[in-house]
């Protein structure tokens, strides 16, 4: 495949995870309850998905730019099998905002580009930084999933469900990366990256 191929690849995978149209994957939503919600629960409801729909976007492209620079086979290898399992949350997120009646947000394409190239930079640093970073990531991911689950209307049980299995599947990917040789990361740096991501979680829940 030529370098042009590689880079159209890139760019639909790019678009398709952004614009909400990644579609139905190998796993069936969680959401298996029905839940009816008043015209504000549903409103709720609907922003706090499209933040964590968000949060998938960045996720895929995190891996992703991660991948593209990692020094080992086996870390790259690594990075794409977690994409692929992310993949299933961010259609999760797509079937539940159409019921929502919630449009994804309008900053994915910009967080998306960021997300990779942040992803691509922290490849550079050596696996060890690079699974590192994924421990550490999906360790923030987890507790900003906590704090859906208490804001998610008490009617809401198909939201509920969704986070809860997208919650098992994050911590997994923390004790995996940490196991294959990932560095703890430092608190200085872990609060960083949680000023970061409650930047894109206050936007993205109105835009």
């Amino acid at each position: 495949m030529s370098i042009f191929d590689s880079m159209i690849l890139e760019l639909d995978k790019a678009l398709r995870t952004s614009s909400g149209n990644i579609g139905a994957t190998a796993r069936a939503t969680p959401a298996t309850t029905q839940s009816t919600l008043s015209d504000i629960e549903k409103k709720t409801s609907g922003r706090l998905m499209r933040v964590n729909h968000c949060g998938e976007v960045c996720a895929q492209a995190l891996y992703y730019g991660q991948a593209l620079t990692a020094k080992s086979g086996r870390v790259a290898n690594a990075m794409h099998e977690a994409a692929i399992e992310e993949t299933d949350h961010l259609a999760w997120c797509e079937s539940r905002l159409k019921e929502l009646e919630t449009p994804v947000s309008l900053l994915n394409p910009f967080w998306y580009a960021s997300s990779y190239c942040i992803g691509a930079i922290t490849g550079l640093l050596g696996d060890k930084v690079n699974l590192g970073f994924v421990a550490a990531t999906e360790e923030q991911v987890c507790k900003h999933l906590d704090e859906h689950l208490l804001k998610l209307p008490a009617s809401d049980d198909r939201s509920r469900e969704v986070l809860l299995a997208m919650r098992e599947d994050e911590r997994r990917h923390e004790e995996t990366a940490l196991k294959k040789g990932g560095a703890r990361f430092p608190d200085p740096i872990k609060k960083l990256m949680t000023g970061i991501s409650k930047t894109m979680t206050r936007t993205t829940y109105w835009v």
